[in-house]
């Protein structure tokens, strides 16, 4: 592993911090993330064991089995307080239709619905989303009956690569629940935080444009 930039021009006639000789400035920073993450999920981790005495300890709130209802159903998972929903989803409950691209929150691949609203869950702990209603693309679908949207998107050809599509098809889901009858700039706006990198933008809000005339009509 490289060396840190500031130890390799440290002047060598300094004398050694007793401190820093233990603790290296990389482990330093790391420790300062963890901690954040273990102040801010504490309380809900700790309501899981209140009669523990471990519970205090940096184990006991950073580890907790969780229950999240996806796509209509509850699953039990176990998790580190800073496990995202996007992990969960595609690591443990093998839900890989949300897509780990920029796993910043700036390209939309992984967007999901919560309670409706559309989320970007490479953004989200999965402590977080407890209590919720998670929908993902796996749970648009009707059995072997594909979503009005999907419908669209094959019969205006709104993909190339595909690797965008989940969250352009869960996004726009979100905008037609909530405005069923958009116009272009309603629908532009609602993939706002979607990236297509093929640029199949046009066919994208035509096949929304029809899923909506779809959904009005009961399809």
């Amino acid at each position: 592993m490289a060396k840190d930039r500031h130890e390799e021009q440290r002047p060598p006639s300094r004398a050694p911090n007793p401190v820093s000789s233990t603790i290296s400035r990389r482990g330093f920073l790391k420790g300062i993330g963890t901690g954040a993450i273990t102040a801010a999920v504490a309380p809900a981790v700790l309501m899981t064991q209140p009669d523990t005495a471990d519970a205090q300890t940096l184990p006991g709130i950073t580890q907790a089995q969780i229950t999240l209802k996806v796509n209509g159903k509850p699953y039990k998972v176990d998790v580190e307080s800073r496990t995202t929903l996007l992990s969960v989803l595609r690591e443990k409950l093998d839900l890989t239709g949300a897509k780990l691209v920029c796993d910043r929150g700036e390209c939309g691949g992984c967007t999901v619905l919560m309670d409706g609203k559309p989320v970007y869950a490479c953004m989200m702990l999965a402590l977080d989303a407890q209590g919720h209603e998670i929908t993902t693309i796996e749970g648009l679908a009707a059995g072997d009956r594909l979503h009005p949207i999907q419908e669209a998107f094959i019969e205006h050809d709104a993909l190339m690569c595909g690797f965008c599509t989940p969250g352009f098809v869960v996004a726009i889901k979100g905008l037609l629940d909530k405005t069923p009858n958009p116009t272009l700039d309603d629908i532009k706006r609602g993939v706002s935080g979607n990236i297509c990198r093929c640029g199949t933008y046009p066919r994208v809000f035509q096949a929304a444009l029809t899923a909506a005339q779809k959904m009005r009509k009961g399809g």
